[in-house]
C-alpha cells in the first residue's frame, strides 16, 4: 500500500515539474506572449514594468471602490427644486482626500509659488496675487469678523481648518500643482531625479508632470545634473551604445495620475458611504446623510445627543448651547473633529461645502451617459512649435486672463506645455465627440433650446459660439471686464432687467452643507452652484484621483 502511495506521489511530482517546465518555456513574466521576444533585455528593445502590482495610494488620499448607486434626491424634495432627480449611475474606483484641503496644505502651495515666482518681481506679481485666497469673504456689513479676515488663513491656530475664500479656478490650479509635487517626489525616490531637487526650482527651471512625460529634456530647464542623475540609477546601454531607462515614462508605473477635483457623481457616491447598508448585491434602504440613520445627533450611548456634523442649528444658533449640545464650532471646525463615514472620509456633511468639477445644469442628463457621468469636458492638446516639439511656456510668454470679477490669473505657468483646443484632426468622423468645448452639450445648444425652430441642418452645431448658444437658453448676465490703453481696469455692469437666469458655462456645482447652512443642505444629493471665479467663506474643496488597473484593492476579495 505504501509503495502505491509513494509511486502516485512521484507521478504527481513528475507531472508538476513537466507543467512548470512548460510554463517556463513559454517565456515567463519578462517574455512577450505576442512575439516571444524578451522584455526589458539589457541589450535594449521593449522596456516595460512587468512587476507592477497596483497603484500606490498618493499622499492624503483614501481608496473608494466604485460601483452602482442611485444618484439624486431619494428623500422628499420639500423645496421642489427638481434639479437632481434620481438616476442610476456607475462609477469606476477612485481616490479622494481624507479631509478637506486645509489652510496648512494651501499655505505650502503659496510658499512654493512665492519662492519660485517671487511677487516682488513685477513679471510674477500677478501669479502670486492670482492664487492667494480672498480673505475678505469673512466681512459682513452688520457683523464683526475681522479676526477671521486677518488670521484665518495664516495663523497656526487655524492650520488644520479647511481653507476657504478659494474659487473653483484656484482649486483646480492647486490640484495641478499638487500633482507635480507628488510626482516630483516619486521620481526622486526612484532615482529619476536628483534628490532634493525641489529646492533648486526657479521660474525658468522647475518640474511639470506633462512636460516630463512629453519632453523630459526640457524639465528643469534641461539641467542634466537634476534630470539625469546617473549615480543614483543603473542606466543601461544597448548594443549601439545608447542609454536606455534614463527617463521615466508611463510604462514604468512611477508617474501617478493627476490630482483633480472630484466629479459631482464621485463626490455624492463617496459622501453617502453606501457600503454600510449593503447586503449581498443590494442596498438595504436609503441614506439621507453620510452616516447611517435619519438624524443629525448620535444615538450611541456614550455620546448620545452629540451632533454628527458642523452646521447651523437655527436662526442665531451656529453651534448650540455652550457645554451641552454644542457642535464644537461656530464657524468652521478643525478637520477630523467628527467621525468619518464608511469610506473613511471626514466632513462630507457640514464644516464647508465643497467645489466639484461639474458645470451646473438644472437637470442631470442620464439619457446619454450613466457611466462616470460628468459635464464640463473641454478637450485640448499640446501646442506644437515649428520645429515639431511641444511648446513650453517661458517666463516671457506667460499669458494672463482677466476674470469677470476683475481678478487676474496666469493661464499657464512657466515650465508647463501650452494647450490649444482640439480641432478636426482629432474630431473628424468621430462618433464619441465632435468639438473641443462640450460644457453645454445637449443643454444650451440649438437643438435643446426652447427658442429653436429651425431644422437640424440649418446651422452646423460645431461652428456655433458656445457662450452665445448657452446664453440664448439661460439668458444670464453678461458683465464685461477689460483693461483700457492706459492699463486701467474698466468694469461694465450688465444692467439689463430682462435677464432670467444666473446659469452659464462658468458656474460650477458645489456639494454638501457648511457651517453656515441648515440641516436641509447636509444631504449629499443636494446641489447648488456658484460662479467659478468667485469665492465665499463657506466653500472649500478636496481633491480626487482616478484609479488605474483593478477595480478592487483586494484581488481575492470575497464577494458576499
Amino acid at each position: 500500500m505504501k509503495k502505491v502511495i509513494v509511486s502516485r506521489i512521484l507521478i504527481l511530482l513528475a507531472v508538476s515539474l513537466t507543467l512548470v517546465g512548460c510554463g517556463r518555456s513559454s517565456g515567463g513574466s519578462n517574455t512577450s506572449r505576442g512575439t516571444g521576444w524578451e522584455i526589458n533585455a539589457k541589450e535594449g528593445g521593449f522596456q516595460y514594468n512587468t512587476q507592477f502590482k497596483e497603484q500606490e495610494t498618493s499622499p492624503g488620499l483614501v481608496f473608494v471602490e466604485g460601483g452602482t448607486f442611485t444618484m439624486g434626491r431619494v428623500q422628499d424634495d420639500v423645496m421642489h427644486d427638481w434639479n437632481n432627480t434620481p438616476n442610476q449611475q456607475h462609477l469606476q474606483s477612485f481616490y479622494m482626500d481624507e479631509t478637506e484641503v486645509t489652510n496648512l496644505m494651501y499655505m505650502e502651495y503659496l510658499d512654493w509659488i512665492k519662492r519660485v515666482y517671487p511677487p516682488e518681481d513685477e513679471n510674477f506679481r500677478r501669479i502670486y496675487d492670482g492664487v492667494v485666497p480672498d480673505t475678505l469673504v469673512w466681512r459682513n456689513r452688520l457683523g464683526y469678523n475681522e479676526v477671521m479676515t486677518e488670521n484665518y488663513l495664516r495663523h497656526p491656530g487655524y492650520a488644520e481648518y479647511p481653507v476657504v475664500g478659494v474659487s473653483w479656478i484656484q482649486a483646480v490650479e492647486y490640484a495641478n500643482w499638487r500633482t507635480d509635487r507628488v510626482n516630483e517626489m516619486y521620481l526622486q525616490q526612484e532615482g529619476y531625479l536628483k534628490q532634493d531637487s525641489q529646492y533648486e526650482a526657479t521660474a525658468d527651471a522647475n518640474f511639470n508632470t506633462d512636460t516630463y512625460i512629453n519632453s523630459p529634456t526640457q524639465t528643469f530647464g534641461g539641467n542634466e545634473e537634476i534630470i539625469k542623475p546617473g549615480k543614483s540609477r543603473n542606466i543601461q546601454v544597448d548594443a549601439e551604445g545608447n542609454e536606455t531607462g534614463v527617463y521615466a515614462s508611463r510604462q514604468t508605473g512611477v508617474i501617478s495620475p493627476k490630482y483633480r477635483l472630484p466629479t459631482e457623481t464621485e463626490w455624492e457616491y463617496a459622501a453617502l458611504g453606501l457600503s454600510e447598508i449593503r447586503s449581498y448585491n443590494v442596498y438595504r434602504g436609503r441614506k439621507k446623510y453620510p452616516w447611517d440613520g435619519q438624524y443629525t445627533r448620535s444615538g450611541k450611548r456614550k455620546v448620545r445627543g452629540d451632533q454628527l456634523a458642523n452646521f447651523k442649528q437655527g436662526k442665531g444658533d451656529y453651534g448650540g448651547i455652550a457645554g451641552w449640545s454644542d457642535d464644537g464650532a461656530d464657524i468652521t471646525a478643525q478637520v477630523k473633529s467628527y467621525e468619518p463615514n464608511d469610506h473613511g472620509l471626514y466632513d462630507m456633511a457640514g464644516n464647508v461645502a465643497e467645489w466639484v468639477a461639474d458645470v451646473y445644469r438644472p437637470i442631470v442628463d442620464d439619457e446619454f451617459n450613466d457611466f462616470n457621468y460628468y459635464r464640463g469636458n473641454v478637450y485640448t492638446k499640446n501646442a506644437i512649435s515649428e520645429d515639431g516639439t511641444v511648446t513650453i511656456v517661458t517666463t516671457s510668454g506667460i499669458v494672463y486672463d482677466t476674470l469677470p470679477n476683475g481678478r487676474v490669473i496666469a493661464r499657464d505657468l512657466p515650465g508647463e506645455i501650452a494647450q490649444v483646443p482640439v480641432n478636426e484632426n482629432e474630431t473628424y468622423l468621430r462618433t464619441n465627440f465632435d468639438r473641443s468645448d462640450n460644457r453645454n452639450f445637449r443643454d444650451g445648444d440649438r437643438q435643446s433650446s426652447r427658442g429653436y425652430s429651425q431644422s437640424f441642418d440649418d446651422e452646423v452645431e460645431g461652428n456655433e459660439n458656445t457662450a452665445a448658444v448657452t446664453r440664448k437658453m439661460y439668458n444670464s448676465p453678461d458683465h464685461r471686464v477689460q483693461y483700457d490703453s492706459t492699463g486701467t481696469l474698466v468694469r461694465e455692469w450688465d444692467k439689463s432687467n430682462r435677464r432670467t437666469s444666473l446659469i452659464n458655462d462658468e458656474v460650477r456645482v458645489y456639494k454638501g452643507g457648511s457651517w453656515k447652512d441648515r440641516e436641509y443642505w447636509l444631504d449629499p444629493a443636494q446641489r447648488r452652484y456658484f460662479p467659478q471665479s468667485m469665492a465665499t467663506d463657506y466653500i472649500g474643496f478636496r481633491c480626487a484621483m482616478s484609479r488605474v488597473g483593478s477595480k478592487s484593492k483586494s484581488k481575492n476579495k470575497t464577494k458576499n
